[in-house]
Formats: C-alpha cells, structure tokens, sequence
C-alpha cells in the first residue's frame, strides 16, 4: 500500500477487501455454475412416446360477417339554397327563365355538390328545351344522390323526362327499370 497515504488506509484496505471478495463470487467452482458464459442445453429429439397428435383444425373459418349496411342518407337544402330555389320557381313561373337561371346558379355556388340543385336545375333546363343540358343535369344528380332513395328517385325521373324529350325513349325505359325508381 505504497501509493495510499497514511489517512487512506482504512479505505484503501476496506477497497481491496470489497474487491477480493466480488472476485470471489464470480470465480467458478464445481458446486456452483459459472455464472460468465452461459450453457445452451443440447436440443434433444422428442421420444415416440412423447409425441402427441395435433389437435383438430377447424375446415374453414367463416367469412367474416358483413358489415351493417349504412344508414340511410337524406339529401337537403340549406336555409339560403331553399330560398333561392323558391326564387327561381317563382322566376320560371312568371317565363323569366334567365333570372331563375341566375338564381340556381347562386346556389349551386353554396352547395355545388347537393343533388337536389341539380335536379332543380334540369328541370329548368327542359323548361327551357334544353334536353341535352338536362340529361347532364340528371345524370350529375344521379350519380351525387348514392343512398338516398328520395333523391335519386327524382334524378331518375329528370333522367328519363331529358332522354324522352331527346326521343331516346328504349333509354328512358332503361333508366325506370333501375331499383332507385321502384
């Protein structure tokens, strides 16, 4: 204990007293395993007797079941569309069919995706005699109005009215054999 100084040598000694027995402890012995490198136990083939059949296996397992269909979905008109539709219904009534032109194209700035205003608007446009434009108008509403029964119900019907007006009847009866119109 050259290095310690005379004041340290209780703690130097307490030191190296700790440390010999921590080595003590991870020395190997025959009584105890050694404890710094692990045994893997060799794999060991199972005995004839030892095997045990699989259990059984289901056949199939069952498609999952489908999920609830969706709540059925109802299509309206805000406060400002149905005002402005009640607008251009007075405009048509009166023959101003410029003015209930402009006033559908001012909702339908509101709600661009609301069937229901492209149902109005074909509508205005076979006033108009404008077949063409109110087949587009119907199909659009059509293809808009998936699940609501009501709505595309009345896209059907413009559909069918725009295709009749176009003397395309086969194609009109088409479109009233379709489930939405029953």
């Amino acid at each position: 204990m050259s290095g310690c100084r005379p004041a340290l040598l209780p703690a130097c000694a307490l030191l190296l007293a700790t440390l010999g027995l921590a080595g003590c402890f991870f020395s190997s012995s025959p009584s105890s395993p050694d404890l710094r490198t692990p045994s893997i136990p060799a794999p060991v083939a199972p005995s004839p007797s030892r095997i045990s059949p699989s259990p059984p296996q289901p056949a199939e397992p069952s498609p999952p079941a489908a999920p609830p269909p969706p709540p059925p979905r109802e299509n309206h008109l805000s406060a400002a569309t149905r005002s402005l539709v009640t607008q251009a219904h007075t405009l048509t009534a009166h023959g101003d069919f410029d003015a209930a032109s402009s006033t559908l194209d001012r909702a339908l700035r509101i709600e661009p995706n609301n069937p229901l205003l492209w149902v109005e608007i074909g509508r205005l446009r076979l006033a108009e005699n404008d077949a063409h434009q109110a087949e587009v108008c119907g199909r659009r509403a059509l293809a808009l109005a998936s699940g609501d029964r009501g709505t595309e119900a009345q896209a059907g019907r413009l559909l069918a009215d725009a295709l009749r007006a176009q003397q395309r009847n086969q194609e009109a009866v088409e479109v009233e054999r379709q489930p939405y119109m029953r």
